[in-house]
């Protein structure tokens, strides 16, 4: 007898353990304080069945009051009679109208079959018993799956046991109302369920009294004749077969041992759905090209008190009985097919015949043998005529289900066993792992234990299941990690994925139709998953609580939440672990555990009643926050769940935040924005407050700056955060948090180009006192600083940024980090080295961008750095260095997928694009394109100008025009919109390069060729005035390159050299930057 304590195995007559000294009638203890529960209230999914007699009013009639009782009771027996042979439950007798659940108090995976054969074979016994009686009497049977509240639910007013809650058993009463005289009428939620194993035809959707939904209705017509799912699924079309290429190259070696006649046993042993049916049909197709002899035969949970239940339907199928064959032919069949394997009829065939329960004759006489005797030679019989049949041939035979077999056949695969090593034979022999074999090892038996598929071949799985078609990354990556690698988990839930409408067809492929929920237990494997909880008995109490606390947890938390003593929860803890629910591992001092399927802890929880749920989370949320305190601060998410389930709103609330900003501190920022949403959800369910007001504007500051970080400044939603953000500023006077709300707001316009709204922002900041100044100063000149420089007033950019440089202290200023989700000096330094680059000081702007580039890897904010990588591509497309810009695409690019900054990766595109079309690299160009997003698909304006600017000219570069042309006019269109003229003089060279070109690529006549010319003397002038204008060097430089150029080819080399040297004589530095290296060439062509 196993300790409960500490598990130490003693004898039988121990009363107390031998180890540790404690008491070994603790299960007793245990089952008798579980009587008094017995009927405790669950949520469950349950077949109810409801029938009823027709007519029964005119029936009584008919028939005298006494008779008429007697008429009734002997129907109500022969309904209970035939409920409790199929695992059902009489919850109810309602006059003539009998009540049955299947799936509790004990669930079995096929439910739904179990009451639909039960509703068959009642209508059957009921036509039976009218001939006897010699009255009309008929039956109609209703049956529906759903979700029920079943057990104790009215305390002592209503102590019933087994009373029911909820709309399943009304819909299984309406069912029976509208179906005909003896038949069985479905819901399409137990059709479904039943699919394959039975035929039915559909009703349509008639209206049934007092429920709400329409439900298609189906008759139940007959059994399909198939009885496990794994044969039902080969008539509905298997899966692809992933994953088992190595158990597969097993059986085969060991079924090449068995033909050369060394007798080969494989235990194939695995948990429901693993996979192991599918293995055996897998290895008959491997071998299908063998001569050989293939039997399967398999046991089952309604006949496991049958006596050889197995081998006689393997004898059935072997004669080729059919249902019209009478005792004479099927005697005639048996007897033909062991003279084939040489036997002697009259000494062998009435073995077969009391097996086959064909009735003795003259011919073969009942045998005047003891029943222990005639087990015995049967058993030789059916050993000596497989023996006989492998001597033929070499003979594979399977036996699936073993957990299901009767005594007498495990009786007779134990003398098998011992017998089957001299013959060419292959025994595989197929269970679950609560089976413990009653035979030892032996030199020809191999064990093979079937685990979990791996997380690729799940993921073929799931694409196969979708008929080849990719399911979005998210949604198989949830499919993975609730099914664990169990095929049949895999195959139900991405099913139920496919139908729920949650994804649709799209470019070949799946996409999600809305936010990814969380997904819920497939009706189809419910049953299956209470089942292995229901028989725990007690132990399912401790399974319950334990999936409140979530799918690991340690011994020490289970402990402090455990209600009853110590040796109880060791207990139940073994028997978790004996039924193959849990894992048990220990860390230094610590024991963990961990379901070992999320759904069957999804299932343990889902059968508690809400408010029990709630008071198990509440309470495993005190006992963290009081006794687990570095818990509580290291995984406030956890507490945050747990009051969320509670229903204890403002504690969640606090937890979330606390959640967040720790998500948010660590740049953990797919998680910061789940946890504020979360608290912003319950938020929202708070009545009207100050108070809250102030809550919600901490949740919304935090929220915005994960928003931008994860998704981007320019999407609607910050806009939507940081305008109700303002709007609570105002209503409650705040000013200290407006600052960074404005800033949240401006860089929203900012990313929109909305530059006149960012200036008005800009002003708002200046006019709110601060008590830090100097952090105030950064995020001000920042925000003006970026502003000025779009609406190309550079000198004015240029002093904003040097400010927010200046004032800017890493120490004192790491939480604007936080506040504002990117340093301000890093991203100062890089707007302040392309201000400097334009405004014509190419070495100062090179030691801005060293310094930019070297605090954003020193400071290690993956946001940050992103950041100023895409800008450090920028600052190269607009200096023309083509040869740094690689390597600072691919480091952006790096750094954006890592961190799921989707639309940094989408900006580095852009700069690549610019890249290769200003070099000429037209092939490169059409594999980027490909790839690229058009930034009014995102919603990004900001540097729109520039960017379609630059564009125009590389298509002007790579000869195409219409392209050009259109860039172009875009890019004028939104300086027009937005006022963003920071390329204003470049798009005039561009007109000017553009008009050049065209007319240079094609033959035309003079006038033509002075026309375009004088056109682009006049942009590049243009061009060249706006740029001084603007302060703006190197693009006067450029324009003037152009312009010298231009002049030199129309015979004005004089005044083209004079151009050139005037703007040459204005540099003062970098002088080996790439735009003065081509102004020099430019010189040189003039002179």
């Amino acid at each position: 007898m196993v300790c409960p304590k500490c598990r130490f195995d003693n004898p039988q007559s121990f009363a107390f353990c031998g180890h540790c000294g404690a008491s070994l009638d603790l299960t007793d203890r245990i089952h008798e304080a579980k009587d008094g529960e017995l009927g405790r209230a669950e949520r469950r999914q349950l077949t109810v069945m409801f029938c009823d007699l027709v007519g029964s009013t005119a029936l009584s009639a008919q028939l005298d009051p006494e008779e008429l009782s007697d008429v009734t009771r002997h129907y109500q027996s022969l309904c209970a009679e035939v409920i409790a042979r199929h695992g059902g439950h009489i919850a109810q007798y309602l006059g003539d109208g009998v009540l049955a659940y299947f799936g509790y108090p004990i669930s079995h995976e096929d439910d739904a079959q179990r009451a639909v054969y039960a509703g068959l074979e009642i209508v059957a016994a009921v036509a039976s018993a009218r001939e006897r009686i010699e009255r009309a009497l008929r039956v109609r049977v209703g049956v529906h799956s759903g979700l029920a509240v079943v057990g104790h639910l009215g305390g002592k007013i209503n102590p019933d046991p087994m009373a029911i809650s909820g709309e399943t058993p009304n819909i299984a009463a309406r069912l029976q109302g509208i179906a005909t005289p003896d038949s069985v009428v479905v819901s399409a939620a137990t059709c479904r369920l039943i699919e394959g194993f039975f035929r039915c035809r559909r009703l349509g959707t008639p209206v049934l009294k007092g429920v709400a939904s329409p439900i298609e209705v189906f008759e139940v017509l007959e059994p399909t004749g198939i009885h496990t799912r794994f044969e039902r699924a080969v008539a509905a079309g298997l899966t692809a077969f992933v994953g088992r290429e190595q158990e597969i190259e097993l059986l085969v070696e060991r079924w090449y041992q068995a033909r050369e006649g060394s007798g080969q046993v494989v235990i194939v042993r695995g948990e429901a759905g693993i996979g192991k049916s599918r293995l055996a049909q897998m290895l008959a197709e491997r071998l299908a090209n063998s001569a050989a002899v293939e039997l399967a035969c398999r046991c089952s949970p309604y006949y496991q008190n049958s006596a050889l239940y197995p081998v006689t339907e393997l004898l059935q199928h072997m004669l080729r009985y059919t249902r019209s064959d009478d005792a004479g032919a099927r005697l005639a069949k048996l007897e033909a097919a062991l003279a084939r394997s040489g036997f002697s009829p009259p000494e062998i065939v009435p073995l077969f015949a009391a097996l086959l329960s064909l009735p003795a004759n003259d011919r073969y006489p009942a045998l005047p043998l003891t029943p222990q005797r005639q087990k015995q030679k049967t058993f030789e019989a059916i050993i000596e005529w497989l023996r006989r049949i492998a001597q033929r041939r070499p003979t594979r035979l399977i036996v699936e289900d073993l957990h299901w077999a009767d005594p007498s056949t495990l009786e007779l695969l134990e003398l098998l066993i011992e017998q089957v090593a001299a013959a060419p034979i292959m025994l595989i022999l197929v269970f679950r792992p609560e089976f413990a074999p009653p035979w030892g090892s032996r030199p020809n038996l191999t064990d093979l234990n079937l685990g979990r598929l791996p997380s690729t071949a799940t993921e073929l799985m799931i694409q196969a299941v979708g008929g080849g078609r990719l399911l979005p990354a998210e949604l198989t990556r949830e499919i993975i990690t609730k099914t664990e690698g169990v095929p049949l988990f895999v195959e139900e839930l991405t099913q139920m994925v496919l139908e729920s409408g949650l994804v649709k067809q799209q470019d070949g492929r799946y996409v999600l139709t809305a936010a990814l929920p969380s997904l819920t237990i497939p009706s189809t494997l419910y049953g299956s998953l209470m089942a292995r909880l229901d028989r725990l008995g007690p132990a399912k109490d401790l399974a319950q609580l334990a999936a409140t606390i979530g799918k690991e947890f340690s011994y020490e938390l289970l402990r402090a939440v455990w209600p009853q003593e110590e040796a109880t929860l060791t207990w139940a803890l073994g028997r978790l672990i004996d039924a193959e629910l849990l894992n048990q591992q220990r860390s230094t001092s610590q024991l963990y555990y961990s379901f070992k399927h999320a759904l069957i802890r999804d299932a343990a929880y889902e059968s508690l009643l809400i408010s029990k749920r709630r008071e198990y989370h509440a309470q495993i949320a005190t006992v963290l926050r009081e006794r687990f305190l570095e818990i509580a601060d290291s995984r406030p998410e956890l507490l945050a769940s747990h009051y969320t389930n509670a229903n204890l709103v403002e504690l969640a609330i606090s937890w979330w935040q606390k959640a967040g900003q720790r998500a948010l501190a660590r740049s953990a920022n797919r998680e910061a924005i789940r946890h504020l949403s979360n608290g912003l959800e319950l938020l929202a369910r708070l009545p009207e407050s100050t108070e809250r007001d102030r809550k919600e504007l901490d949740f919304l500051n935090d929220y915005g700056v994960t928003l931008f970080v994860l998704k981007g400044w320019y999407i609607p939603e910050a806009g939507d955060v940081y305008r109700r953000a303002q709007e609570l500023c105002r209503k409650l006077g705040e000013t200290h948090q407006l600052m960074t709300v404005l800033f949240g707001l401006a860089a929203f316009h900012l990313c929109r180009a909305e530059l006149a709204v960012c200036e008005s922002c800009v002003t708002e900041m200046m006019s709110i006192g601060s008590s830090s100044p100097s952090e105030k100063a950064v995020m001000v000149s920042w925000t003006a600083g970026a502003t000025k420089f779009f609406m190309g007033e550079f000198t004015e950019a240029h002093q904003n940024l040097e400010q927010a440089i200046r004032h800017y202290d890493r120490r004192r200023h790491k939480g604007i980090s936080f506040l504002v989700g990117q340093d301000l000096c890093a991203g100062s330094l890089m707007y302040d080295a392309m201000v400097l680059l334009i405004l014509g000081f190419p070495d100062r702007a090179e030691q801005r961008f060293e310094e930019s580039l070297s605090l954003a890897r020193e400071l290690g904010y993956p946001f940050t750095l992103a950041y100023c990588l895409v800008m450090a591509a920028k600052y190269c497309c607009i200096r023309r260095d083509f040869d740094r810009l690689p390597g600072l695409i691919e480091a952006a690019r790096t750094v954006a997928r890592e961190q799921g900054f989707s639309f940094w990766e989408e900006g580095v595109t852009a700069y690549e694009l610019i890249g290769l079309a200003l070099q000429g690299k037209s092939e490169e160009l059409k594999i980027s394109f490909q790839r690229a997003k058009k930034y009014s698909e995102i919603g990004y304006e900001l540097a729109g100008t520039w960017m379609r600017a630059n564009m125009a000219e590389g298509f002007a570069i790579l000869g195409r025009y219409n392209a050009a042309n259109r860039s172009l006019t875009e890019a004028v269109e939104m300086l027009n919109r937005n006022g963003e003229r920071y390329a204003e003089s470049e798009i005039a060279r561009i007109r000017g390069v553009l008009a050049l070109r065209q007319i240079e690529g094609r033959e035309c006549g003079a006038g033509e060729l002075h026309a375009a010319r004088a056109a682009a003397e006049q942009e590049f002038r243009e061009a060249q005035k706006i740029a001084h204008r603007q302060g703006a060097k190197l693009y006067e430089l450029r324009a003037a390159t152009h312009l010298g150029r231009l002049l030199t080819r129309m015979d004005r080399r004089d005044e083209g050299r004079r151009i050139l040297c005037e703007i040459y004589d204005t540099i003062t530095e970098g002088f080996d930057a790439p735009d003065l290296r081509d102004l020099k060439r430019a010189l040189q062509e003039a002179a």
